[in-house]
């Protein structure tokens, strides 16, 4: 799922790395700070890309195909330049000329989001050749790396996560490949996985649903943010999910044999449920912060709305819909391109106008000013590419057909990160 969700989960890979060289075993380390000066040309944003370079061009290219537009090639050449030599990507690389080595910092996020991006891009690019090369690698890496649960963790190793296992499905999927064909060597799926992380409907904290991980007892905990992510992938949509009809209205139901159709529609029930009491979900104060007040999270509540839409209930998504129009231009103006994409794609789903977005911002203005100047769209073939970017815009259309089990079924902010 998708939203810039990065930082944190960047963290906390880094973190693991200090805490294995602390025991004397090699490990890769993140890569080095860049300050905007050094920013290379066709990045957009202008913030330290350590941690987030990959995820917010690739969120950039992804708002700007479902607004019309076309990356400008110098962003295209950036981001395929940042792919490693065997399809992965890293969160940054800031030496493209480099060859990635053990040191690099593989990403299973950060690749899925760019196969989506590249693909999206595809039709319009000036090398389509290239970019067929770069998404194959990518789905290669990303089937060589699975997890014998079916699911991803962030970095290669790791435990599944809800958010890695999401997004890589979305990935999948938007590629035109059936993502239970992504099978483990023990026989799980995506899908697996996920089941596994759902709460059933009696969790008295957490009812439908997604855990992103159990912690260390096994456990599971209500996450808003994995249940946004899962909720997209069980439906077989992903972060550029449009409103979904008929309208209904949201239920939690535990089947005698779970199935990930029915515990996304679950998770709609669990984040229809949060968002009542203020109209958006909050995430606590980092640590050590003078204010210990929940904050806003503006990040994870776009991804619900999408969710939400997604899962046919837009009608209880509207007011967090209004309360992003009215609150979050300022960190969205703060936080970059990944911010005014997320926003971006919360409107589309909602059938809203990010040109007026509150009936006061140009998101897609905004979006297209953080980097090179894109392509003006061509409405005349907007008809010609509407069928060409259903697999990387949406695949509802393959999903329906191709998937008899799912018969009705990225970027908090840098402080909300993938990982709580």
């Amino acid at each position: 799922m998708i939203s810039v969700r990065r930082a944190a989960a960047a963290l906390t890979a880094a973190a693991a790395v200090l805490s294995t060289a602390a025991t004397g075993t090699a490990s890769a380390a993140p890569s080095p700070s860049a300050s905007a000066a050094a920013l290379p040309p066709g990045l957009y944003g202008t913030g330290d890309p350590t941690y987030d370079g990959v995820w917010r061009q690739s969120l950039a290219f992804l708002a700007q195909r479902a607004t019309g537009y076309q990356p400008a090639d110098s962003a295209v050449d950036w981001l395929l330049g940042q792919q490693c030599a065997d399809g992965s990507f890293a969160s940054y690389r800031p030496d493209p000329a480099k060859p990635c080595d053990g040191t690099t910092l593989r990403d299973s996020n950060a690749t899925a989001v760019a196969v989506q991006a590249l693909g999206a891009v595809r039709r319009e690019a000036a090398d389509p050749a290239k970019i067929d090369a770069a998404v194959k690698g990518g789905l290669g890496w990303l089937r060589g790396v699975q997890n014998k649960d079916g699911g991803w963790s962030y970095t290669p190793g790791g435990p599944s996560d809800a958010n890695s296992t999401s997004i890589v499905v979305s990935a999948v999927a938007a590629s035109n490949t059936k993502p239970g064909s992504f099978t483990s060597a023990e026989g799980r799926t995506p899908y697996d996985a996920l089941l596994a992380l759902a709460l059933p409907c009696t969790d008295e904290e957490g009812p439908g649903a997604f855990a992103y991980q159990p912690d260390k007892d096994g456990k599971l905990a209500a996450n808003a943010d994995a249940t946004a992510a899962a909720v997209l992938a069980g439906l077989g949509k992903g972060i550029t999910a449009v409103k979904a009809g008929p309208a209904q209205a949201p239920t939690c139901t535990d089947l005698d044999e779970p199935t990930v159709e029915r515990a996304a529609l679950n998770g709609a029930s669990y984040l229809a449920k949060a968002l009542v009491k203020n109209g958006h979900l909050s995430t606590p104060p980092m640590p050590g912060a003078a204010d210990t007040a929940e904050q806003p999270d503006f990040g994870n509540t776009a991804d619900a709305v999408v969710a939400l839409a997604a899962a046919g209930t837009s009608r209880l998504a509207e007011p967090s819909l209004q309360w992003l129009e009215q609150n979050a231009e300022p960190w969205a103006r703060k936080t970059g391109p990944a911010a005014y994409a997320q926003l971006i794609l919360a409107a589309r789903a909602m059938e809203a106008d990010p040109r007026d977005f509150g009936k006061k911002t140009d998101l897609v203005e905004r979006l297209n000013a953080t980097g090179p100047a894109p392509k003006t769209p061509d409405t005349s073939a907007a008809s010609t590419d509407d069928e060409e970017e259903e697999s990387f815009l949406g695949f509802d259309v393959w999903w329906i057909i191709g998937i008899g089990m799912v018969a009705g079924v990225g970027i908090g902010f840098l402080v909300s990160g993938r990982k709580k």
